[in-house]
């Protein structure tokens, strides 16, 4: 099992670490400033395009490119142990994996269409996804049910002739506030009662601007909206998509589903160190410039300790991911499962500690505008729901380890 950086995906490690540091997290602050100044917070100022469109045209002129497109002839035919390492090295700031084209929920999106995408399908929105040039969204939870289940969402999807008929609403539809996201894929219920309970869903792919779709708000995460990006609520009345936007087949919805959000996780996961490797860099680095009491802060009541421990803590779930990115690789997505779901509600849980921690060594600073750590809390705080919630992976967990020890149906 061999979970070591490996001399192909070396330089390129390199080549994100320096543009992450040296061009993008400088930029980062001018970025966000711009935030609500071109008419609306959802809105792209003609600084904001500039900065990042600059920036990806850079990345992509150094061929630092789509690197997500694991074990395929697109990209670099990296494997998930190797993309990992990248994952990290653009969780360091809000801005890398868009650089890159890595950014969620685009890069999940872009293996759905390519897998199961028709050619009219890729070419109008894949080709263009590749390119950096439209942003896409992923619409799974609804606001009536408890959508950890997925087994529970309702989005009512009928036949009609030639077309299918979408009725319902969905909320954190996370990307659907930017003004560049042009296409939904979106799960829905097509099954009955008298079908299995995991085949009754479907994935339909909808475009933003259809008739009957209405963006309803943004939801707030701890009182911020995330503009330009956004977490949208969105109703669908009476929306008509032709019967081809359906993927796969009626019933496929889960099938999708988990080839989908299986690398998403890891994804997921992998910046998530990013920012806890960041948050403990700050943090030592505050700890070193700042005095009280007549001695640097870093030598004060526990901090050593706080220090040593986030350290060793990032090294453990960064190699419980990357052990879990190895098992993906296999190709047994059963055997991988369990993995994947420890390395869920270990990152983000070890992530939100040092970047909590490293507050606390910046004091009223650390929760403020000042640093990036509050938003970074923020995010890593809301990923211990994202792609389910920690109860729900630690249930999966302890149902694999239980039936090592019994017969009985677990």
């Amino acid at each position: 099992m061999d979970l070591g950086i490996t001399k192909k995906v070396a330089p390129l490690v390199e080549a994100v670490r320096e543009m992450v540091t040296a061009e993008i997290a400088p930029l980062e602050e001018e970025y966000r400033s711009e935030v609500g100044k071109g008419g609306g917070r959802f809105v792209y100022t003609p600084r904001m395009t500039e900065i990042l469109e600059g920036l990806k045209a850079e990345a992509r002129a150094r061929g630092l490119w789509n690197f997500w497109l694991t074990d395929s002839d697109k990209g670099y035919g990296l494997s998930t142990v190797e993309y990992a390492f990248l994952a990290e090295e653009m969780g360091k700031t809000p801005l890398g994996a868009e650089v890159f084209n890595c950014s969620a929920p685009d890069t999940g999106n872009m293996e759905v269409l390519e897998r199961y995408g028709t050619p009219e399908h890729k070419e109008t929105w894949l080709t263009p996804l590749l390119n950096g040039e439209i942003r896409s969204a992923y619409l799974m939870t609804e606001p009536d049910m408890a959508s950890s289940d997925a087994t529970n969402i309702s989005m009512s999807c009928v036949r009609d002739g030639d077309d299918y008929v979408l009725n319902g609403e969905k909320w954190w539809a996370s990307g659907a506030g930017d003004p560049r996201c042009e296409i939904y894929i979106v799960m829905v219920k097509t099954g009955g009662e008298g079908d299995h309970k995991y085949r009754r869903h479907s994935m339909v792919l909808v475009p933003a601007d259809a008739a009957g779709v209405e963006v309803l708000r943004p939801m707030e995460v701890y009182g911020h909206d995330d503009a330009p990006h956004g977490h949208m609520h969105i109703r669908f009345t009476d929306v008509r998509v032709p019967a081809a936007n359906l993927l796969l087949g009626e019933g496929r919805g889960f099938d999708i589903s988990q080839g989908r959000l299986g690398p998403g996780r890891i994804h997921h996961c992998m910046r998530a160190i990013g920012h806890a490797e960041n948050a403990l860099e700050l943090m030592c680095k505050r700890g070193l410039a700042r005095e009280a009491f007549g001695q640097k802060i870093a030598h004060l009541g526990a901090n050593y300790d706080i220090i040593a421990e986030c350290r060793m803590e990032i090294e453990q779930a960064r190699l419980l991911c990357l052990k879990a990115a190895w098992f993906m690789d296999q190709g047994d997505a059963k055997a991988a499962a369990p993995w994947i779901s420890m390395i869920k509600v270990v990152a983000p849980k070890v992530a939100l500690k040092v970047v909590d921690e490293a507050v606390q060594m910046f004091g009223g600073q650390g929760v403020s505008q000042d640093t990036p750590l509050a938003a970074s809390w923020t995010h890593v705080r809301t990923l211990r729901l994202a792609d389910g919630p920690d109860a729900v992976h630690r249930r999966q967990v302890a149902r694999k380890e239980l039936r090592q020890y019994t017969n009985e149906k677990i």
